[in-house]
């Protein structure tokens, strides 16, 4: 068993978009780590405590620094170990794109009651950035070139939030490229084993360790 005293603990929400990418690198870094499952409806005190903005992820260090954004918690796990080269080649532009305008199409589609927002406009935005990636995946493998990267790790788990909000329609747009890697995505050993389902944590509870065999 790792030593818990060593060991950053990360405060999760398993369908979170940011806390996805967050356990990728995580996983892919190998990087142990303690994991606790959290309610939105009741987050814990502990991780309020250590980052009042009381969003996930949160990755508190056993010297008590905290990380409280993905993509810092991404390059500082691969920064400890990159085995699979997931730093190399990285596109900070499309992940500045996906993070701003996608994300801010994304919401106002999947959640236009709550944004008052017309859901066909943003829809369409969506997609016309898409089209972008849809260029970049008819001649590459993968978002980074050849190789799975913390590029394709930072967008995947949003463009597979629009994907789930309207799955027939999503598979009939003329994307195939953008289908086929999402789908290589969502069918891959990493993915499954970020998408674990653990218990919401409660302080009494004894660790839970994030699965990092790949």
């Amino acid at each position: 068993m790792p030593d818990m005293s060593t060991a950053p603990v990360l405060y999760s929400f398993r369908r979170c978009p940011y806390a996805m990418r967050a356990r990728l690198a995580l996983v892919a870094s190998q990087t142990e780590c303690v994991v606790r499952e959290i309610r939105l409806a009741s987050k814990p005190e502990a991780m309020l405590a250590a980052s009042p903005k009381g969003t996930v992820p949160v990755l508190v260090q056993p010297d008590s620094t905290v990380l409280e954004e993905s993509l810092d918690i991404m390059r500082w796990a691969l920064s400890q170990a990159d085995p699979s080269h997931w730093l190399e080649g990285v596109k900070p532009q499309l992940i500045e794109q996906n993070d701003t305008t996608f994300k801010y199409h994304l919401d106002r589609y999947k959640y236009a009651t709550r944004y008052g927002s017309d859901p066909a406009y943003h829809q369409a935005e969506a997609v016309s950035i898409l089209r972008n990636l849809e260029n970049i995946l008819s001649v590459e493998e993968f978002l980074q070139g050849d190789h799975f990267g913390l590029t394709d790790a930072a967008i995947a788990p949003f463009v597979r939030q629009f994907a789930a909000t309207d799955p027939a329609w999503f598979q009939a747009l003329p994307l195939p490229a953008v289908q086929n890697w999402l789908n290589r995505f969502l069918t891959s050993r990493l993915f499954e084993q970020v998408m674990v389902r653990y218990a919401p944590w409660y302080p009494e509870d004894a660790p839970v360790w994030l699965l990092t065999a790949v």
